[in-house]
Parts: structure tokens; C-alpha cells; sequence
């Protein structure tokens, strides 16, 4: 077992409203606002916070049919590819909770996303189609239910028609690119092709995971610190690679892809790629300003800061990493939470700021807001693995 060896950050608050409230059941749970100050020293409840921000984000972005809207401020446009992710962090709460009451907003969510999208799962972006395969198969381990899994089937069975040998192989960024082949078309298909491996044993999946991950390495990754390239096009005859786009999600998913090589096939060389893209996650002025996930904006860039989180958060957990690599990876996760705790997260509306060292604007997108419940779901994660403990 290993122990967190630096002292967590303890916060001096005091409660939101006084004392912990009796609330109704409908009611978020109130928090404490690290604004107002009264020399009491607490820890983070990151549990009770978790609850909160779920609370808060269901009852502003819901919409119609299960799926959420666009923004705090009335934009009601359906967007896909978030509501794939609103997905995901509904099977965050139910695991973290085994709150029955989320199996029914999830349920609603899938069909509702497919309602919306002209009764189809189907999208001419591969990307979107692969956030919510993922999401599926989360929410089939979690539950069980089978209509996830065959979700995620035709989703996996509908983004391999965008392969190709143009550049090598690799899938593209949409069906009407087959000339741009993207990190963001890559290394989410990797990881669902490794969660439908391991949901039913068909090794074909596991060989295009493979396949694909070779592809990614050669074209996408910088062999000199990991950083991962945004997209390989084909121009004038040319492969052209945009190596000056480093987002912090791709980095994300292509952890998260040598994690599960690595842990299925025991080779080395997956840990070792994940590691150095880590590593250089830490310290990257691409990725990182002042030791906090680096603003990217709103609008889709608002998103990429959680999805790196989520991917992140099991590079922490796996355990054939060095206790050096541990504790620092442990410690840049749990800075960024507090930062955004302390700063970049809104009271009582519990809404998210992009840049997490400074408060919201008034405006939060739905893909600004994901980020911050991703981050708040990997520290209630860590609490209750018991990794935030002095």
C-alpha cells in the first residue's frame, strides 16, 4: 500500500449558512465556502462536494428528453459529443454512490442523445460517436444493462468504416475527412476496443487496439517527451502533422490507452509510453501554467481539461508505477483540486470556471461545467481510496 507522503493542503473554512444543515432530499448538500474564513481548519469533503456540483449541473443544464443544454444562460442547442461525457459522470456519481436514483437519468440521456441526433447514434464525427461508445461501456460495467453494450457495438462497428491505409492507417477525424487522421479519432477508439475486449473476450478488438496504438506512436507522439500531436493530414500528397496543437484531452486518452495494453499484455513499453506523457503533463507550458491544468478556453476546449483528468486519475491508481511517479502525479492532481475548490468553482451556484485559479464568468458552457464535475469526481475517487489522508 503506498502513503501519501506530503501533507494535503488543508483549507481554512468555514460551513456555507452556518452549521451542516438539515436539507430535504432534493436539496444539494450545502458546502463550506472557502471565502469566508474563521480559523477553523477542515478538509475538503470532496464526497459531499461531488454530490453538490452533480446537484447543481442536473437542476441548471437539464433540457428536454434526459439531455442537457448548452449553457447556463438559455442557449438550449443539443450538442452531442458533451452529452456523451454528461454520460459519464452520471456512472461517476451512481459508482461512487450506488444512488439508484441516476440509473433512470442515464437511461433517459442515452435514448434522449439518440432522439435528438435524428433517432441515430450514428455521426459524422468519429470522435463524438467514440466519447459516448466509451461512456456506454462505463455505464454497462456499472450496471449490467446490455442496451449499453449494444450501443457501444454499433458505435465501435460504425467508426471503423473511417479507416483507411491513407497515411498509414488510422482512423479519421470524420467520415468526410479521410485525409486527416486525429489523436482525438485514435486513442478513443483504442480504449473502447480494450473495454469491449474485456467485456467479451473477442480478440478482435484487442488487435485493432493494438494496431491502432502503433499507428498513433509513429505518426502522433513526440518520441522526446510524449506530447501528443492533434492530427496527421495529407496535403497536396504531403503528411502534414500539426505539431504546435497540444491539448491536454489527447494526452488523456493516449494514458489511458497504454494503461489498458499494458495492464492486459503485461509489455512494458505501453507503461513506458504512458508515463512519459505523464511526466511531461507536470511540467509542459502546452499543458500546465503554474502547476494547474492550463486554461483552454470554453466552448470545446472547456472539456479537454476533465477528460485528461479521468485518464489521469488511473495512472495514479496503477500500481507498477514508481513511488516518485506516484506522489508526484498524486500531489499536481490533488493542487489542481484544491485550486479549483478554492477558486475556480463557484458558490452556491456551483458552476466551473476554465481557468481553474480564477472564478466563473457568468456565462458556463456545458463543456466548461464537465470539467469541473470530472475533477470533483476524481477527488472524491481518491478520498475514498483513502489517498488523501496525511
Amino acid at each position: 500500500m503506498r502513503f501519501q507522503f506530503n501533507i494535503t493542503f488543508v483549507l481554512l473554512l468555514t460551513l456555507l449558512g452556518g452549521a451542516l444543515i438539515s436539507c430535504s432530499d432534493n436539496d444539494p448538500i450545502p458546502l463550506r465556502d472557502p471565502s469566508l474564513t474563521a480559523g477553523e481548519e477542515v478538509p475538503i469533503d470532496w464526497a459531499a462536494t461531488a454530490d453538490s456540483i452533480q446537484d447543481a449541473s442536473y437542476n441548471i443544464y437539464l433540457g428536454s428528453e434526459g439531455t442537457y443544454v448548452t449553457d447556463n444562460q438559455g442557449n438550449t442547442t443539443f450538442q452531442y459529443w458533451p452529452n456523451a461525457h454528461v454520460l459519464h459522470v452520471l456512472v461517476d456519481a451512481y459508482v461512487r454512490t450506488q444512488d439508484g436514483s441516476y440509473l433512470p437519468k442515464m437511461k433517459s440521456l442515452l435514448l434522449g442523445i439518440k432522439s435528438k441526433n435524428g433517432d441515430t447514434y450514428s455521426n459524422v464525427f468519429n470522435d463524438d460517436m467514440l466519447w459516448l461508445g466509451n461512456s456506454t461501456m462505463r455505464a454497462y460495467n456499472a450496471t449490467g444493462d446490455e442496451e449499453y453494450l449494444e450501443v457501444a457495438k454499433f458505435l465501435w462497428d460504425d467508426v471503423l468504416l473511417s479507416y483507411s491505409e491513407v497515411l498509414g492507417g488510422g482512423i479519421a477525424w470524420k467520415k468526410d475527412t479521410p485525409f486527416s487522421k486525429n489523436a482525438v479519432s485514435n486513442g478513443p477508439t483504442i480504449i473502447l476496443g480494450m473495454r469491449l475486449y474485456d467485456a467479451t473476450g473477442d480478440e478482435t478488438y484487442l488487435n485493432w487496439a493494438k494496431d491502432l496504438y502503433e499507428w498513433e506512436k509513429a505518426n502522433l507522439v513526440d518520441p522526446t517527451n510524449g506530447e501528443v500531436w492533434d492530427n496527421i493530414q495529407l496535403i497536396d500528397g504531403n503528411p502534414v502533422i500539426q505539431k504546435d496543437w497540444v491539448f491536454t484531452y489527447n494526452m488523456g486518452t493516449w494514458i489511458g490507452a497504454g494503461l489498458r495494453l499494458y495492464n492486459e499484455t503485461g509489455e512494458q513499453g505501453y507503461l513506458n509510453d504512458a508515463l512519459q506523457s505523464a511526466r511531461t503533463t507536470l511540467t509542459s507550458p502546452k499543458l500546465t501554467t503554474q502547476g494547474v491544468l492550463r486554461d483552454e478556453g470554453q466552448g470545446d476546449g472547456g472539456l479537454f481539461k476533465g477528460i485528461l483528468v479521468r485518464y489521469f486519475t488511473e495512472m495514479i491508481l496503477e500500481d507498477d508505477i514508481s513511488e516518485d511517479d506516484y506522489n508526484d502525479f498524486l500531489d499536481f492532481l490533488i493542487f489542481n483540486g484544491e485550486t479549483f475548490y478554492n477558486n475556480g468553482l463557484s458558490r452556491p451556484g456551483m458552476l466551473s470556471s476554465p481557468d481553474w485559479r480564477n472564478a466563473p464568468p457568468d456565462r458556463v458552457d456545458l463543456k466548461t461545467q464537465l470539467s469541473g464535475i470530472m475533477l470533483v469526481e476524481a477527488m472524491a475517487k481518491l478520498e475514498a481510496e483513502g489517498l488523501l489522508t496525511e
